[in-house]
């Protein structure tokens, strides 16, 4: 199975966790999945949260263990820069979709 097959069973797990947490403010994100580790980033009231890393191997882990063949472990921490660096783009991406959806397309300025 392909990383990108398991991306996609992960995003699915990850679906079924997210109201349990953000029944408390808070929620999950995918940043990516390598070598068999799935690195999240804890959002919302998550964030900082003593307990996050309590959530992550009680509960996230061992949920997407069980349910994806291929995961080894979650982590939070130790993000590789690459896998980092592409989430903040897709994240910046579904922003300016969800911008221009609300506002319309911006007109680019010209220098003069």
């Amino acid at each position: 199975m392909s990383e990108l097959e398991i991306e996609k069973q992960i995003e699915t797990v990850l679906n079924k966790i997210r109201p349990f947490l953000q029944r408390d403010g808070g929620s999950i994100d995918l940043i990516g999945f390598r070598d068999g580790i799935v690195y999240v980033m804890m959002t919302g009231a998550c964030e900082g949260c003593v307990l996050a890393s309590q959530d992550i191997s009680s509960g996230v882990e061992v949920i997407l263990m069980e349910e994806v063949p291929g995961v080894i472990e979650v982590k939070s921490t130790d993000i590789p820069d690459d896998l980092m660096q592409a989430y903040e783009e897709r994240k910046l991406a579904e922003f300016r979709a969800r911008e221009e959806a609300l506002f319309g397309k911006k007109e680019e300025k010209k220098d003069e």
